[in-house]
């Protein structure tokens, strides 16, 4: 028997790890193996942050990976949170009657969704922003760079 409210917080608290996709389809789901990547790969850009600072080229490329794959797993999150209790069951648990318990939203389900849109939306938009600021700090720097060389000039 797979929960819906279960699944939808395992989306949103260990999505980036895979935990929602092991818990939907088992141990031998590639996806749920694949997912630990750009998550490790972020949590390195941070590391990386921190001891390098922000003018870190290589951190400036890991850092949004993970922003990306958990604001994937938060949709994701929202989509199974708002998956019809007939389609859950069908899709998870066959054996069960298609109004069974375990497809039924709650009140925990909502508010799965809503967190998983309001914190998905921020990290999503967190990531954007910082790939764009670096790429345009870089670009400026660049700039001036070639200005003060044509003014040497």
């Amino acid at each position: 028997m797979k929960n819906k409210t279960l699944a939808t917080w395992l989306a949103f608290l260990g999505g980036p790890l895979g935990l929602h996709r092991f818990y939907l389809y088992g141990r031998h789901d590639n996806v749920g193996w694949l997912l630990p990547i750009p998550s490790a790969l972020g949590i390195w850009g941070m590391l990386r942050v921190q001891a390098y600072g922000v003018d870190d080229v290589l951190s400036w490329w890991l850092l949004p990976i993970f922003g990306f794959a958990y604001a994937a797993c938060a949709l994701n999150a929202i989509v199974i949170g708002l998956t019809q209790c007939e389609t859950w069951n069908a899709k998870f648990n066959p054996t069960l009657e298609p109004e069974a318990a375990p497809g039924k939203s709650s009140w925990n389900t909502i508010f799965g969704i809503v967190l998983s849109l309001i914190v998905g939306a921020t990290v999503l938009i967190s990531s954007i922003v910082y790939s764009f600021q670096r790429y345009f700090e870089v670009q400026i720097d660049e700039a001036h760079q070639i200005a003060n060389g044509l003014d040497q000039d």
